[in-house]
C-alpha cells in the first residue's frame, strides 16, 4: 500500500466518523485542563471541529511528512490562530500544544478499527499520523511562542511609554519626569515623546527632571545629550534638573561636558528658569487682613 493510499484511507476515515472523532477528542481534553476559565467548552469544541476537516483534507493530499507543503496551509493557519488566542489568555505553550498531541487518542482507536485486517498497514498509519501529529503539536509551540515574544514586546513598549509622559507645565514649558534606568531602547521612546510634545505645543523650553533616576554613567549622559541634541534641532532648548549632589559628582568625575546645558537641583527652581526665559514671571499674592 503507497502512502497515497494510506493518506486516502485516513482521510476517508476521518469524514466518516468526525463526529465520533471529535466527541471523543473534546472529552479527552476536557478531562486533561487542569485551570479553568482558560480557553471556553464552546471554543475548545469549534477548535477541534475545524481542525478535524481541515486535518482531513490535508491528509487527503498524500503529503504525511511535509507540513510545510501548501496541502497544510489551511491547518498552519488554524493552528497559529489557535497558538495566538491562547497567548493572549494565558495558557501555557504545552497547553497548547496538547491541544494536537490528544488527537491520537482517539484517532488511533479509530485507525485499529479501520486498519483491524491489515496489521502492516495499521503499524505503518499509526507510525505516519503520530509523526504527523508530533510535527503539528511542535508548530503550535513555535507560533505560540512568536506570538507571546510579541505581546511582551508590545507590553514593554507600552510601559515605556507610560513611564515617559510629557507634561505641559505652562505655555511654552513642558516637562519629562524620568524615573528608574535610562538604556537605549528607553531614550528613544523619550526623543520621540519629547519631540511629538514639542511639535504639537509649540514649547520653547523642556525641563528633563532626573530625580528619579538611581544613577547617571556614561551612557545615561550620552542619551540625554541626544534628547536635548534633538530637541535643539526642533527649536526647543532644555534645562535638566534634579542634579543631587550624587550625580553632579558623578558627571564631573566622568567628565562629561554639560556647560552648555542650564542645570537646576530641582524641577520647581527649573521651572523658575523656564518662566523667565518666556517672559513669564509670577507673583505672589498677599493674603487679605
Amino acid at each position: 500500500m503507497t502512502t497515497q493510499d494510506y493518506a486516502t484511507r485516513i482521510s476517508q476515515l476521518i469524514q466518516d466518523h468526525e463526529a465520533e472523532i471529535g466527541a471523543e477528542w473534546v472529552a479527552h481534553l476536557e478531562a486533561l485542563t487542569v485551570r479553568a476559565n482558560v480557553v471556553s467548552k464552546e471554543q475548545v469544541r469549534s477548535h477541534c471541529q475545524q481542525f478535524l476537516k481541515a486535518f482531513a483534507a490535508g491528509t487527503r493530499s498524500g503529503e504525511l511528512q511535509n507540513i510545510e507543503h501548501r496541502s497544510w496551509d489551511e491547518v498552519r493557519d488554524l493552528l497559529a490562530e489557535i497558538s495566538a488566542t491562547r497567548a493572549r489568555g494565558g495558557s501555557t505553550p504545552s497547553e497548547t500544544a496538547t491541544f494536537v498531541f490528544s488527537l491520537k487518542q482517539p484517532l488511533f482507536t479509530h485507525l485499529n478499527t479501520g486498519f483491524a485486517n491489515d496489521p502492516s498497514a495499521l503499524a505503518s498509519a499509526s507510525w505516519t499520523i503520530g509523526t504527523l501529529l508530533d510535527k503539528l503539536g511542535l508548530y503550535t509551540i513555535e507560533v505560540f511562542q512568536r506570538a507571546r515574544d510579541q505581546i511582551i514586546v508590545r507590553q514593554q513598549q507600552e510601559l515605556l511609554e507610560l513611564s515617559t509622559p510629557v507634561v505641559k507645565l505652562w505655555n511654552g514649558i513642558l516637562a519629562l519626569p524620568l524615573i528608574g534606568t535610562l538604556d537605549s531602547a528607553r531614550t528613544q521612546v523619550v526623543m520621540e515623546n519629547i519631540l511629538q510634545k514639542i511639535v504639537d505645543t509649540g514649547a520653547a523650553i523642556a525641563i528633563i527632571d532626573i530625580t528619579g533616576v538611581p544613577t547617571v554613567d556614561t551612557l545615561v549622559a550620552q542619551h540625554l545629550m541626544k534628547t536635548i541634541a534633538a530637541a535643539r534641532l526642533m527649536g526647543a532648548d532644555c534645562i535638566i534638573s534634579g542634579i543631587r549632589p550624587q550625580i553632579a559628582q558623578t558627571i564631573v568625575h566622568l567628565g562629561v561636558n554639560l556647560e552648555d546645558v542650564t542645570t537646576k537641583a530641582t524641577l520647581a527652581d527649573a521651572f523658575v528658569v523656564a518662566l523667565a526665559r518666556t517672559g513669564t514671571s509670577v507673583v505672589q499674592a498677599h493674603a487679605k487682613a
